[in-house]
């Protein structure tokens, strides 16, 4: 899980290099992983068989909800800044566990409680917001309600996600998800977001980038692996991401993390360590086993 956020912590980068709307980087960043996904769904249906038909219709919904976050946050980027946009959006790490209490039942550790205002300033000092021109845009008020509109639409994304890995057949899963997110991201683009058939080779090498680390390499390894964890603990995990982005900025971009932010970086780093330790092995009730070895409610009926 932490390797996967990683992975798609390079996106932002790639994408910045690449420089084209919100569209156009939606549709080639899912299109241009599409052949070699087939290949791994198709390696899986000969093995395990095939994914059972009712799995399809919540891989619809999360590719849509997939595109509505790309979509929404690259808009969000321009109109409210870099750094209170991934701040907005990674609330997930709240909406994540609600959705799997209300939703399955999963019970939220108390240690995840205590730390999650620890994750949060963490996420705004890493989000630059306080440092001078972080929560700047062409149109703040806008831009919230569309990074708002992305978080809900992310936090829907990984919810259904890893309810999709339960039971297996993963990639026949995943692939139907990122199919869905390239036609919808497709619509979007020709209707509102920008579309440009033919971006160029330099734009579609940074594009192929993209699709390679985060949506063949990153997203996979997320769907894989966040069935087998609590969704708190997937949630936290996936705050790597902005830790990865400052870094790499930093190293390609030429970006320099001011102290606030290395500060904020290393609160989620701690605030990750201390959670997702007890989360993977234990539960904070005595004698109990970890939420994550057991399917969602009406899977384990």
């Amino acid at each position: 899980m932490a390797a996967g956020a990683l992975c798609v912590s390079a996106s932002a980068i790639l994408l910045d290099l690449a420089r084209t709307s919100p569209g156009t980087a939606s549709f080639y960043r899912c299109v241009l992983a599409l052949p070699a996904l087939v290949a791994l769904a198709a390696a899986e249906r000969r093995r395990d068989g095939p994914a059972p038909a009712r799995r399809y219709g919540p891989a619809l919904v999360a590719g849509a909800l997939f595109a509505g976050d790309m979509l929404l946050w690259t808009q969000a980027i321009g109109e409210v800044g870099a750094g209170l946009s991934t701040v907005l959006v990674n609330v997930q790490v709240v909406i994540v566990p609600l959705l799997a209490w209300a939703v399955d039942r999963e019970p939220v550790p108390r240690r995840f409680l205590w730390w999650l205002p620890v994750l949060l300033v963490g996420v705004v000092l890493a989000g630059g917001v306080l440092e001078r021109g972080g929560a700047v845009g062409s149109d703040p008020r806008w831009g919230t309600v569309h990074a708002v509109l992305a978080a809900v639409c992310y936090s829907g994304f990984l919810f259904l996600l890893r309810r999709g890995g339960h039971g297996g057949h993963v990639r026949q899963v995943y692939t139907v998800v990122i199919a869905a997110a390239a036609v919808v991201s497709l619509v979007a683009g020709l209707l509102w977001y920008g579309f440009d058939a033919t971006p160029g080779r330099p734009a579609l090498g940074w594009l192929l980038a993209v699709a390679a680390c985060s949506q063949i390499v990153g997203w996979l390894l997320v769907a894989t692996a966040s069935p087998l964890l609590a969704s708190h603990v997937g949630a936290i995990l996936l705050l790597l991401t902005p830790v990865g982005a400052v870094v790499l900025s930093a190293l390609v971009l030429d970006e320099h993390p001011t102290p606030l932010q290395l500060g904020g970086c290393a609160l989620i780093l701690v605030s990750a360590y201390f959670t997702t330790a007890r989360g993977i092995g234990s539960d904070d009730g005595p004698g109990r086993r970890p939420e994550r070895h057991r399917g969602p409610v009406r899977e384990r009926r």
